[in-house]
């Protein structure tokens, strides 16, 4: 079983004659205690092309100390990372693969190095004697295993200093102690990890980031969002699996972006080609919508049930959402992740890598972009416009609510296209962008109370056969009607300001 821990420190460059400030100076420390020395022993595992270390990823195998076993860290912030740990076995466990496999896909992982550390540990405490940080002075010797150019058996040695924050500490405490070793002469390390100093030192560099060729064209400019948009489907699926907040969303947004550019700058891109992926992003947009639909469905229900005054609650409505929303959420979840198992959801990262690598570029795409991205994002704003404009003049029901919904998929696609422009186009395209993200938000919401009524109605109709009062579901159903009307009422004015012709002159370059 695998667990997660937040990791915040910070490394210093140290040699053996380094010697430590009185650390119980530093604000808020009152006591240092010597915990004695450790020896530790990891091996580092990558793909033989280093994929982990290019997206600063560590995996290893450690022995010694009080966390041996199997870790894996994913990158938050500068000095902050999340160790997923799993138990110390032979070989890899299953829950670090998974975590692993958008990356590593049908290959493997192999030992890159090997450091082996005499760590000299300190605990630093207030005056209660609660632990604030531990500071270590690691000696680290690095042996190379991975074979390449130059071969393997190169070595490395030096000394560092780490401070990490406790659990639960306040991360002030590093701020102060770093203030007091920088008076004593001990400055902040150029490498992020030890990993990334061992790699470095041993003659072992990952890949550059692959970056289109800016020379202004369309076809650059394009490129170059696509190859954003794969870059987040890769990251996002180990924060999918580890059910982190908002990442199915976000990974279903490039999902959707991606299919949206490859439609708006078809005259760029060969939709011969692109179209078939298109397909498959569309499946898997569909795949993670399920879970997403779940989590804004049952956040919107269960705050409208908060709402309600309590003489308007009749019957186990809580209970009775709780049970609906449990069995649906296990449901979505494990669909998500089917799709993130299957060998289809790998095709299509090879196929997108595949269409980043030899782009299908048409003659469109030599033109340059400031004056080929306009014309797609104004195409498809007309778009929208012959949608809203029928829908706009329908009344309210049921052909409405559809008419408004494809409205909505078409201001997705206006905005993801404008979205695309901004390095090329700057502040009109983010403008233009603003204006119809309110649409879509507006559509968004509209959306939201169709989905909700209807999931309102299937949960007075289980109430009833239960035996239980219908009343408080009907109450809600009448909010979500509420919602929906005000928001009709509303529409008219943001669609105009979106509409608006300096909106699109501005983008008429």
């Amino acid at each position: 079983m695998a667990e997660t821990k937040r990791e915040i420190e910070r490394k210093y460059e140290a040699t053996a004659e380094t010697r430590l400030p009185d650390l119980t100076r530093a604000a808020g420390v009152a006591s240092v205690t010597d915990e004695g020395v450790t020896e530790l022993d990891a091996v580092y595992y990558d793909t033989a092309d280093l994929r982990l270390a290019a997206d600063s990823l560590t995996l290893r195998r450690r022995t010694g100390g009080a966390d041996a076993g199997w870790h894996l860290k994913f990158p938050v912030a500068a000095g902050v990372r999340d160790e997923v740990r799993a138990p110390l076995s032979e070989t890899l466990p299953r829950s670090l693969t998974e975590l692993l496999r958008s990356r590593v896909r049908h290959g493997e992982v192999v030992p890159v190095v090997r450091l082996r550390s005499s760590r000299d540990v300190r605990h630093l405490r207030d005056g209660d004697g609660t632990v604030l940080a531990e500071l270590s002075v690691d000696t680290v010797h690095a042996d190379r295993l991975l074979d390449g150019p130059g071969g393997s058996g190169a070595t490395a040695a030096w000394t560092e200093i780490e401070v990490e924050l406790a659990d639960d500490a306040d991360p002030a405490v590093l701020d102060a102690v770093e203030k007091r070793l920088r008076k004593a002469g001990v400055h902040p390390s150029d490498t992020p990890s030890k990993l990334a100093r061992a790699l470095h030192e041993t003659g072992l560099e990952p890949a550059a980031p692959a970056e289109t060729d800016a020379d202004g064209s369309a076809g650059a400019a394009v490129l170059a969002y696509a190859r954003k948009q794969v870059e987040a489907l890769v990251r996002f699926d180990p924060a999918v699996r580890r059910d982190l907040p908002d990442a199915v969303h976000q990974m279903r947004v490039a999902c959707r972006r991606l299919r949206s550019a490859f439609k708006s700058y078809r005259k760029i891109l060969d939709r011969d080609v692109t179209d078939p992926v298109g397909a498959e992003l569309k499946w898997l947009a569909g795949e993670l919508g399920h879970a997403r639909d779940q989590e804004v469905l049952e956040a919107r229900l269960s705050d409208a049930l908060d709402a309600l005054p309590r003489e308007q609650r009749h019957g186990p409505a809580r209970g009775r959402l709780r049970t609906w929303s449990n069995a649906r959420t296990r449901d979505a979840r494990r669909r998500a992740l089917d799709a993130l198992d299957s060998p289809r959801h790998l095709a299509l990262l090879d196929a997108l890598d595949g269409l980043l690598a030899d782009p299908p570029l048409r003659p469109g795409a030599r033109k340059k972009a400031a004056k080929a991205l306009p014309k797609a994002v104004r195409r498809d704003h007309g778009r929208l416009a012959e949608r809203m404009g029928p829908a706009l003049a329908l009344d309210p029901g049921h052909d409405r609510d559809v008419a408004l919904h494809e409205a909505r998929k078409a201001a997705k696609r206006a905005r993801y296209a404008a979205d695309a422009a901004v390095p090329t186009l700057g502040k009109p395209a983010k403008r233009f962008s603003k204006r119809v993200k309110a649409v879509q938000s507006l559509l968004g919401d509209h959306q939201d109370t169709v989905v909700a009524r209807g999931a309102l109605r299937d949960l007075a109709t289980d109430a009833e056969n239960a035996g239980e009062p219908s009343f408080t579901w009907g109450v809600l159903h009448a909010r979500q009607e509420a919602a929906a009307a005000a928001g009709e009422r509303e529409l008219p004015g943001v669609w105009e300001r979106a509409g608006a012709p300096e909106i699109r002159a501005a983008l008429s370059r």
